[in-house]
């Protein structure tokens, strides 16, 4: 059966614009990691059974992964679900991982993502991308981005406006340290001591700025309004940054341009 890549992502520049009950409203640039990606296919289940199986090395649980996520909300967005349902009695999602887990690459929600691709294209489901998008916002507020396929976007809202953004991709390189950082730590801490949403005008400004031209003019903590709340929860990830490289989502994840 036809393999799909789940690519990585990272954020040129990510931005805290206001909040919404209890989320965090932002504006980041989402860039395409084209040499990091995990692969995802549909294998053969040794015995049918109703058991939604996982073939990867994962330390979650299964009720925990973003995929099985996908699958419960596609299941609920289906009017006949049968298909689906009998489709993964006989068959498991085999992932060979290469984005690393709690990293800030988006590997979890590329994952997902690229499983509803999978049903959508593999039983014919018919449901359109926007369709799809809006089943992924159920799981994670990046699945969306993953979802639209486009190279870079503008990300805004909580997750779910995705706007292309049309320019070349970098080549990025990315290195990940040891350091398992959770999202809504950083968050908490963001809004208790660094809580401080950026303007229209300068959201605008950096709508229409190129990723080049922000990793050239910013630094780290200024492209990313989470990278100081991160140091504070996880002082450790001082001894990991190195000058010139950036801080994607919530970390733990580094990034600079091959070659700068």
């Amino acid at each position: 059966m036809q393999s799909y890549k789940a690519y990585a992502k990272v954020n040129i520049f990510l931005k805290i614009t206001g909040t919404r009950g209890n989320y965090h409203e932002i504006i980041s640039r989402f860039m395409r990691v084209e040499g990091l990606y995990d692969t995802l296919s549909f294998v053969s289940k040794q015995e049918v059974s109703n058991d939604f199986e996982i073939v990867g090395s994962f330390t979650c649980t299964t009720q925990q992964n973003t995929i099985y996520k996908a699958y419960k909300a596609l299941c609920e967005k289906l009017e006949d679900a049968t298909p689906l349902k009998n489709h993964m009695r006989n068959y498991a999602i085999k992932v060979e991982k290469k984005i690393p887990a709690f990293a800030g690459l988006g590997g979890g929600s590329s994952d997902a993502a690229t499983f509803l691709h999978m049903c959508n294209d593999l039983l014919s489901l018919d449901l359109s991308v926007d369709e799809l998008a809006e089943v992924g916002l159920h799981v994670g507020a990046d699945v969306p981005f993953f979802v639209y396929g486009y190279k870079s976007a503008n990300v805004s809202g909580i997750g779910e406006i995705v706007e292309p953004f049309e320019e070349e991709l970098l080549a990025i390189e990315t290195y990940t340290p040891k350091v398992e950082i959770s999202t809504p730590k950083v968050y908490s801490i963001y809004r208790k001591d660094f809580f401080h949403p950026i303007d229209e005008v300068t959201t605008q400004k950096l709508k229409n700025t190129s990723s080049a031209e922000v990793l050239a003019h910013y630094s780290a903590q200024e492209a990313n309004d989470l990278f100081a709340p991160a140091l504070q929860g996880y002082p450790e990830l001082k001894q990991y940054y190195k000058e010139g490289y950036f801080f994607s989502g919530s970390g733990s994840s580094f990034f600079k341009v091959k070659g700068k």
